[in-house]
């Protein structure tokens, strides 16, 4: 208990920005209309790409051994990979629906 408490009193600044970009995020998600909502998320779940880079240089740098920065590599490429699948898939659903149909 006495190591969570220093870890919390030595990062109490980092927590404060932390807590003021949550809030400060859903202010700015709270205020965008509902034509711009799938376009944005479609291009932020595009840009999660940098996680999977992210995540492959951790894995390429961790030792062999230790197994679980091998797992928790393996599932951040896994979550990656989908969330940017999810992102083009939903962007390729929402520009079907501007195609002029037969």
């Amino acid at each position: 208990m006495t190591e969570f408490i220093e870890f919390i009193s030595s990062n109490l600044q980092m927590i404060y920005i932390v807590i003021l970009m949550i809030f400060v995020g859903v202010e700015v998600i709270g205020h965008v209309p509902a034509v711009l909502h799938t376009p944005l998320m479609s291009g932020a779940n595009a840009i999660h790409g940098v996680v999977i880079i992210g995540a492959i240089l951790v894995m390429l740098g961790a030792d062999i051994d230790n197994i679980l920065a091998q797992a928790l590599g393996f599932v951040a490429v896994l979550l990656g990979t989908l969330n940017v699948v999810g992102g083009f898939v939903v962007t390729d659903r929402m520009l079907e629906m501007f195609k002029k149909k037969k």
